[in-house]
Parts: structure tokens; sequence; C-alpha cells
């Protein structure tokens, strides 16, 4: 390859100019959740309540008769979702302005998830940044939503990027 030719990555996040109001990001692949997953995450995070980790529990003292995937791994992953389409260039998470578990998730379910652009703000103190405000939504195989989200991300603007290494920064170049 030439120094010339350009070498094409795959797209990772979005500068401020990228967004616009009304835009939906369907995240892709989704996710099946396992009972693993369930239950290291639970662990990790200390959260030992018997609804997400003891199946004989679950089985005969809820309504759902089974165990129920911790709303926090829910969210986390959908969270990690976005970061592709909506923060992976992001300064800051600002802020999470909302948090809803609409309908429980379960072992086996596969989660998939999309992300609207609610208002996009420049910065008024720094020319370079701004604000995208977007609402996530989780949602099961079946399309039943079960976790939605509101929150504001700080976004650098191409002229940011363009001071700051681009659309790689810190990837050094391969060499002998």
């Amino acid at each position: 390859m030439t120094t010339t030719e350009k070498v094409q990555g795959r797209q990772f996040g979005r500068y401020l100019e990228d967004f616009e109001v009304g835009a939906i990001y369907r995240h892709w692949p989704g996710k099946t959740v396992t009972e693993y997953d369930d239950h290291l995450f639970c662990l990790l995070t200390m959260n030992h309540h018997p609804l997400h980790l003891n199946s004989h529990f679950a089985e005969e003292t809820t309504e759902f008769g089974r165990n129920v995937v911790v709303g926090n791994y829910v969210y986390s992953l959908l969270l990690g979702m976005s970061v592709q389409d909506v923060s992976g260039k992001a300064i800051a998470n600002l802020e999470i302005e909302s948090l809803r578990h609409v309908k429980p998730t379960f072992h086996g379910d596969t989660i998939y998830g999309e992300t609207e652009v609610l208002d996009v703000t420049p910065s008024k103190s720094k020319n370079d940044r701004g604000v995208v405000y977007v609402e996530t939504r989780g949602y099961k195989q079946d399309g039943q939503i079960v976790c939605i989200f509101r929150r504001k991300v700080l976004v650098p603007k191409r002229s940011y990027g363009d001071t700051h290494g681009g659309d790689q920064p810190a990837r050094p170049l391969p060499h002998a």
C-alpha cells in the first residue's frame, strides 16, 4: 500500500455534526442473555438478591416462577451496545436523566437496542463540542420493550477530532 492510499476503518462513534434530531440508530448485533452472564454480573456487583441467583426462590415466591435478569445488567448491555453508534467519540457521559425497567428479562432472552437522538446542543463555552441528548430503548426478541433510558453525552465536533488525533487517536502505525 502506498502512503497516498486511504485506509478505511469502521465508524466508532460520531462527531457532533453527524447527529441529527430524530435519527434512530439500531444497534447490532443483539445479545442473548445467559444464566452465566446474569449470575456473573450479580456476583461482580455484589447483588446477591435471590430473585436473580436462586431458582428455587424464584419458582416458589415470585409471579414469574423463574429468575429475572438483574436490571442493571440489561441497562449496561444496552449502554455498551450504543457506544459504537452514539458515544464512541464522547468526551464524557454527563448524565443519565432517567432509567426505567419496563418488563422483565429472563435467561435465554435476546436483547436488541436502538437509540433516538432527541436534541443536539452546541456548547456555549467551548466551540469544539456540544451535548447530544438521546433515548435508548431495549427490547426482546418478540419486540417487547424491557428498558428505556435517557442520557446526555458531551461529544466533540470534527475540529476537536482533527486536533486530537482524528478518528483513531493514539493508534500507532505498524513497523518492522
